[in-house]
């Protein structure tokens, strides 16, 4: 039997930011329920994000910083999403693998779009023909953002 885990990514925060203003993520440290992560280098939200769901250090997932540098264009693209960029197996594929009922809910994280995770939610701007660039979100399942939105 697998137990849950909740993972609360909190780009930036460190210890000595817990307090007054923090009393439940100050409670979860106290009682051992959160504990920091190392970081990676360079230490970027897609970086850090990428080696905290495959175990793997940035020179084997592929995630260097939070552009990429496309051979083919001779360009770097930025702030890409599809979780097909990054190398490697996740930690909720391994779940999968050992336990048929593992479920996994992948909410506000970078690489979001197309995982392999039963619900997730993504920021993802629309632009129009005409050129506008509008709030919107990517989901899996699609409805799951209407559902959230209303």
């Amino acid at each position: 039997m697998t137990k849950p885990l909740v993972v609360i990514n909190l780009v930036g925060l460190t210890q000595q930011m817990l307090g007054p203003d923090t009393p439940h993520l100050q409670r979860l440290a106290r009682t051992g329920f959160a504990r920091p992560m190392g970081t990676v280098l360079p230490a970027v939200t897609c970086s850090a994000q990428s080696s905290l769901l495959t175990g793997t250090l940035p020179s084997a997932h592929g995630s260097v910083g939070n552009g990429w540098y496309d051979r083919e264009l001779s360009e770097v693209q930025f702030w890409r999403q599809s979780n097909r960029l990054v190398h490697g197996e996740r930690i909720y594929d391994a779940g999968q693998r050992r336990d048929a009922n593992y479920r996994t809910a992948q909410m506000f994280w970078w690489y979001n779009m197309y995982a392999n995770v039963d619900w997730s939610v993504t920021p993802r701007p629309s632009y129009p023909a005409d050129g506008r660039k509008l709030f919107d979100s990517y989901s899996q399942p699609c409805e799951l953002k209407d559902q959230l939105q209303e």
